[in-house]
């Protein structure tokens, strides 16, 4: 078995987990579960490894990479395909908002809302209903941080 193949078959797991319904491209179905994962989607830049719909819209990529693949080289590919979306295929907005860069054993995720994106590890994928979640409220935690007053800032300043 080829290792992408085996990191295709555990994300396939993971994201069945989580909650998502994972689907190939030939036989979509959007209203099959409030997730849908869309295996190898079609894109006008090439091919998503995964397309993640919320609510029968598209909310981000997964890009599938075989075990032992640095991952933080494959934000960018992943970042690539998240503008190249047909205008036919429901979004939410282009770039789509949630990138994910798998091998099955380790997962980083980003948010592109945010104020200053980038990839960090996380435990395993989001449930459809975080996602929505997030989509919901007006801004990203990352920018509401930024938002706090100067005067609420933590003291890093004569500790000891």
């Amino acid at each position: 078995m080829q290792p992408e193949t085996l990191a295709r078959q555990n994300i396939d797991t993971q994201l069945h987990e989580a909650g998502w319904i994972v689907q190939d491209r030939t036989a979509i179905n959007l209203y099959a579960s409030r997730g849908v994962a869309v295996r190898e989607f079609p894109l006008s830049n090439g091919y998503a490894d995964y397309l993640l719909f919320v609510d029968h819209n598209a909310v981000g990529v997964v890009e599938a990479k075989a075990e032992g693949t640095p991952l933080s080289i494959v934000k960018e590919q992943a970042g690539f395909y998240s503008t190249g979306l047909p205008e036919n295929i429901p979004h939410v907005s282009l770039p789509l908002p949630f990138l994910y860069e798998s091998t099955g054993v380790e997962t980083f995720f980003s948010d592109q809302r945010d104020p200053e994106p980038r990839s960090r590890h996380v435990f395993s994928f989001h449930r459809p209903e975080t996602l929505a979640e997030w989509l919901s409220q007006p801004d990203t935690l990352r920018n509401r941080l930024c938002l706090i007053p100067e005067r609420f800032h933590l003291i890093t300043t004569n500790l000891w």
